[in-house]
């Protein structure tokens, strides 16, 4: 089924990029459930699904997911990159009446077996929560570098070719007419379903489990939203290659294993938490490897991004090889 988005001028506006960290985590459950996904996410849910059989919710959980996704689930921020928390203060606090009507438009008769929308709320929401932390929060630097890179490209593609590039761009399905986004479904029944932006404008957000579909939301509450596949998910669940032990003798395991990790951009936090060291010790190896010109620090704001250098690239690939 085709969904159409229509879009006053005002509202074209209003056309902005962000990340949600909570449908990452829907659809990751979703994923790991065997619904959705896709191969190049098998690493990643041969992990995940023996954590996913311990959740007491799981029933709730495959009853809500497995067929089409009520909307409640996926409150849209106003914020570029909101945190989890966040987001998931907005789901708890969803209207109980929309929960249900959601619920019934995408269950149908299975909607009755459901507790209450404020117990199903609730209830949802922890197991969110307990998922997140258990199946995303240990990937999510990696992640959401693949994420943050995602926009970065599309904001160029909207500063070079305004919104009408950055729609042709965002992926095969989405066709952008005068005032209207299409967005073509797998499955070509004929039918169309019309979305209205509501004076609220449209939210585009990559996504790393969605891929490699468009997901529409059929009934906003506040901005219409597309979550398309970000790019380079392909390399996402890659094993980086174990650093060589000439390396490590000569710059020591810590320095190494940062550089060896250094291949994507990672805050000081994100390196700390892979490495299992602390923070203040990642500074100190940072500082040494940048001195001797093989990684590379850019600041936005009071986060310090660090990268190799392409000395620490070829330094990296020589000594592996």
């Amino acid at each position: 089924m085709a969904v159409e988005i229509r879009l006053s001028a005002a509202e074209v506006a209003r056309v902005r990029l962000a990340v949600s960290p909570l449908a990452e985590t829907v659809l990751g459950v979703r994923a790991a459930l065997g619904v959705g996904g896709h191969e190049v996410h098998r690493p990643w849910v041969r992990e995940a699904q023996p954590v996913l059989a311990g959740e007491p919710e799981l029933p709730l959980l495959r009853t809500l997911l497995e067929g089409c996704l009520p909307s409640f689930l996926f409150p849209v921020s106003g914020e570029r990159l909101p945190a989890f928390e966040a987001e998931l203060a907005g789901l708890r606090a969803t209207d109980p009446a929309y929960v249900a009507a959601e619920c019934a438009a995408a269950l149908g008769a299975q909607a009755g077996n459901l507790p209450g929308p404020a117990v199903l709320l609730e209830r949802v929401a922890d197991a969110l929560t307990r998922c997140h932390a258990r199946l995303v929060a240990p990937h999510w630097g990696r992640m959401r570098a693949v994420l943050e890179a995602d926009l970065g490209r599309r904001a160029v593609a909207l500063v070079d070719g305004g919104v009408e590039g950055l729609f042709a761009q965002l992926h095969g399905d989405v066709v952008w007419r005068e005032g209207e986004l299409v967005v073509h479904g797998r499955r070509s029944s004929g039918a169309v379903w019309t979305v209205e932006a509501g004076g609220h404008g449209l939210v585009l957000m990559p996504s790393v489990f969605g891929w490699p579909d468009v997901i529409v939301d059929y009934s906003p509450r506040t901005a219409a939203s597309i979550r398309y596949p970000a790019s380079g998910v392909g390399l996402l669940w890659e094993q980086p290659r174990p650093t060589s032990a000439g390396l490590t003798a000569v710059l020591g395991r810590t320095r190494a294993a940062l550089l060896a990790e250094l291949g994507e951009p990672l805050s000081t936090p994100d390196l700390a938490a892979r490495l299992g060291v602390t923070a203040s010790a990642v500074s100190q190896h940072l500082g040494a490897l940048r001195g001797a010109g093989l990684v590379t620090t850019r600041r936005t704001g009071r986060t310090a991004v660090h990268l190799r250098t392409r000395t620490g690239t070829a330094l990296t690939a020589e000594a592996s090889g």
